[in-house]
């Protein structure tokens, strides 16, 4: 009689008894006679696994599979008792490693040593040995193929393993590190694996189970990116479920050939991330072949003036595609005269790079022209990495606006080709003390001629002195304080007792519609947990600057008619005159958007914007540089971070008041 595993020392029963040890033999001496369960002995273990799923859902039950040897009419039965500590040692099992087929009937040889890799976590071959995050999409990898080998022991094991070899090495097309993904490693075992003897059952194992890691790796970076967004303070939308299933396309393109077309599958479709990996292998041949330049000034350049450097200028902005050839100036090599010609080509790239574009060459722009292009690849590289976090976009209607770039765009699609687009500049938040928040919500209201509500820390840092000063500074800015910030609330006479209220946080403070009112004549509302918004402004001297980091966390827009018409489109009884007049009365109206819009506040330092130009802006938050940081250690992204279903932290819905 066969005899049973010996149970693992960390299993438990009934109330804490644990078995430590010991050999369980199937001897009836040993147990009661309540403990009973019929078994038939058919060397199919997968039937025994059923049983004892059914007994472990009831374990005060018996259970008699004599219908089943009817059926199944074999010829022997044996009867034995089991004790009920067996089904606790099944229960203190992880459930893979139960209730894998795999496990519960397989031969020794390669389905077992590829199901102890998998059980392991853990791989020699492999720089990041630990692969917890990536064992699920092993497991059903190998699932498929009854846990056999993928890659090697077959006719086409050389090609497709040169093919995957391929896609690791050439990671670097996508911005991602072929490093992360042992690619010279493994292309060095390559060979030898290729020549192992059929029962060489662990050596197998190993390359055929490290090529499929590192393979899933690439394929889950290329998709969903190398870091978690929410661990660095920016705060998109989670997935709600997976869309792609990366052991199910790894195996499929084994079975039809078609392994170097994986990448295409999986990576974002978003035509702003197409136009960035072309621009990427643009930019890394730039950085090699383009002759290093740094400009020197003593004061600003303008056009009609002479630098000894305009020969070198004027080859950089040819080579980067911002001045085009010029054959009719007689020896340019010599000239150090700056033509308007090269003014113009500087001009585009001062508008490319986020400076004033007037042609003059002053601090700012000498910066621009002296960052490496090396580092204009990295600062690609990371567009691409920001673009793999979102989820799937909204195909209609959508209002983006990237942070540093002080830009918004309204698309009627947001990836159709020719669709209307709407650009204006905006003011953003302050970089060192109030910056606008990454975020994804979605428009709901419009509120024409509105109250400002003034945030506390304002109050406290800002009000509350000035009104200390002078007891009529609410009145000459059109404030008034209230109790709570609702229609019709009356506001509260100041006094002594009040400002110790107002000082304490119990009263408190909003501007009147008007004139001098903070958010101008209308407000784009998007309930989010940071409570900014996009809103007018009377400020707009700001606008003409290149720099706009000024708000204390909204975003002022420059054409708030424009974007008001945009987001009322098909909204009955609103058009250009409508929304004019209520933007001049004195009352506050609210507008409920019969559809929501989905607004994303975005940070991206290097972006395509809708002429196809491709804008480089500087980091103002430092974000590029956290997220470097966060590169440099990497680490298998876990599913749980990504998909709402898995996520149990999720932000409940925001409730829209109307």
């Amino acid at each position: 009689m066969q005899k049973v595993e010996q149970c693992r020392s960390n299993c438990r029963g009934d109330a804490g008894a644990s078995c430590r040890g010991t050999n369980i033999y199937p001897d009836s001496r040993q147990i009661s006679s309540n403990d009973v369960v019929d078994v038939k002995i058919v060397y199919q273990s997968k039937r025994l696994i059923i049983l004892l799923k059914k007994f472990c859902s009831n374990p005060t039950a018996k259970l008699n599979i004599t219908n089943i040897q009817r059926r199944n009419k074999l010829k022997k039965t044996i009867r034995y008792p089991i004790p009920r500590l067996l089904i606790f040692l099944f229960l203190a099992l992880p459930i893979q490693a139960l209730f894998a087929e795999e496990i519960v009937n397989q031969e020794p040889g390669i389905a077992q040593e590829i199901t102890a890799i998998i059980a392991a976590k853990q791989h020699p071959y492999l720089m990041l040995s630990n692969f917890p995050n990536r064992t699920e999409d092993l497991e059903s990898l190998y699932r498929l193929s009854n846990h056999q080998l993928l890659w090697l022991g077959n006719a086409d094991a050389e090609k497709n393993i040169t093919e995957a070899l391929n896609l690791l090495a050439n990671a670097a097309i996508d911005g991602l590190n072929p490093k992360n993904y042992d690619a010279e490693a493994l292309r060095q075992k390559s060979q030898a694996a290729l020549k192992l003897k059929p029962d060489s059952y662990k050596e197998l194992a190993l390359y055929d189970t490290a090529l499929s890691i590192s393979l899933l790796r690439f394929l889950h970076d290329l998709n969903y990116g190398r870091v978690n967004p929410q661990g660095i303070n920016f705060n998109l939308k989670l997935r709600e479920k997976k869309l792609i299933d990366l052991p199910l396309l790894i195996k499929n393109s084994l079975t039809q050939n078609t392994l170097p077309q994986l990448p295409l599958s999986v990576e974002p479709k978003l035509k702003q991330y197409q136009k960035l990996k072309q621009a990427l292998a643009s930019y890394r041949e730039l950085a090699v072949k383009a002759p290093s330049f740094k400009m020197e000034i003593k004061e600003t350049l303008r056009p009609g003036g002479s630098h000894p450097q305009i020969p070198e200028l004027r080859r950089f902005l040819t080579i980067i595609g911002d001045l085009p050839e010029d054959n009719t100036v007689i020896d340019p090599e010599k000239s150090s005269l700056y033509t308007d010609a090269i003014a113009t080509g500087v001009k585009k790239y001062q508008k490319r790079h986020g400076i004033t574009a007037d042609g003059d060459i002053g601090k700012g722009s000498v910066a621009a022209l002296n960052v490496p292009l090396g580092y204009r690849v990295t600062q690609i590289e990371l567009a691409m990495e920001r673009l793999r976090w979102l989820p799937e976009l909204n195909v209609g209607t959508s209002i983006i606006v990237n942070i540093p770039a002080f830009q918004l765009w309204a698309f009627e699609a947001i990836d159709q080709k020719d669709a209307n687009i709407i650009n204006m500049r905006v003011v953003v938040g302050k970089a060192l003390k109030t910056q606008t928040p990454v975020l994804m919500a979605e428009m709901h209201f419009i509120d024409f001629m509105p109250y400002w509500n003034v945030p506390y820390s304002i109050i406290k840092n800002e009000i509350l002195p000035k009104l200390i000063q002078n007891n009529n500074y609410l009145d000459k800015e059109n404030m008034e304080m209230v109790s709570v910030f609702r229609d019709g609330e009356k506001p509260t006479v100041l006094n002594q007792e009040a400002m110790n209220l107002l000082k304490e946080g119990k009263l408190r403070v909003r501007q009147r519609p008007g004139k001098k009112n903070a958010l101008g004549k209308v407000k784009f509302i998007f309930p989010n947990k940071d409570d900014v918004y996009l809103h007018d402004t009377p400020a707009n001297a700001l606008f003409s600057k290149s720099r706009r980091d000024f708000s204390h966390g909204c975003v002022r827009v420059a054409d708030p008619q424009k974007l008001a018409e945009f987001a009322l489109k098909n909204q009955d009884s609103w058009n250009a005159e409508t929304i004019q007049l209520a933007m001049n009365t004195p009352k506050m109206q609210r507008v409920i958007l019969k559809k929501p819009i989905p607004v994303l506040f975005f940070y991206t330092t290097a972006f395509f914007d809708q002429y196809d130009n491709l804008e480089f802006y500087p980091d103002i938050y430092g974000h590029d540089a956290v997220l470097l940081e966060a590169l440099s250690k990497p680490d298998d992204l876990s599913d749980q971070s990504l998909f709402i279903s898995t996520n149990s932290t999720q932000e409940a819905p925001i409730k829209i008041i109307k």
